[in-house]
C-alpha cells in the first residue's frame, strides 16, 4: 500500500501533529515501511493455526484462596461518624 506525502500532511493536520515540510519525506518513508510489513503479515497463510493467548506455554501460578486479614468491620463501624444498617453514611454530593 502506497502512501503519498499529501496523505501524511492531511493525517498530521487531523491528528494535530506538527510535521515540518522537510520531515514529511522521512515520515512518509517510515509509514510506508510499516505498511509494507503489515502487507507481509497479511500475506502469510495462517490456515489451521490455532490462536494463542500467549506465545509461551506458561501457566499462571495461583495462590490458595485463604483469608489473610482479620475482619475489623465492627471496629471501623464503631469509629465512623455515621452508620446505618452496617453502611457508612456520607453527605450527599449529587443533587
Amino acid at each position: 500500500m502506497a502512501i503519498a506525502s499529501s496523505d501524511i500532511a492531511k493525517l498530521a493536520h487531523l491528528a494535530r501533529i506538527a510535521i515540518s515540510d522537510n520531515e514529511v519525506g522521512q515520515v512518509t518513508e517510515r509509514i510506508s515501511d510499516v505498511l509494507k510489513l503489515v502487507d507481509q503479515l497479511q500475506a502469510v497463510d495462517t490456515q489451521g493455526v490455532k490462536p494463542m493467548a500467549h506465545p509461551l506455554d506458561a501457566v499462571q501460578r495461583l495462590r490458595a484462596d485463604q483469608i489473610t486479614e482479620r475482619d475489623e468491620r465492627e471496629a471501623f463501624q464503631a469509629i465512623a461518624p455515621a452508620t446505618e444498617d452496617d453502611l457508612y453514611l456520607v453527605p450527599r454530593v449529587i443533587e
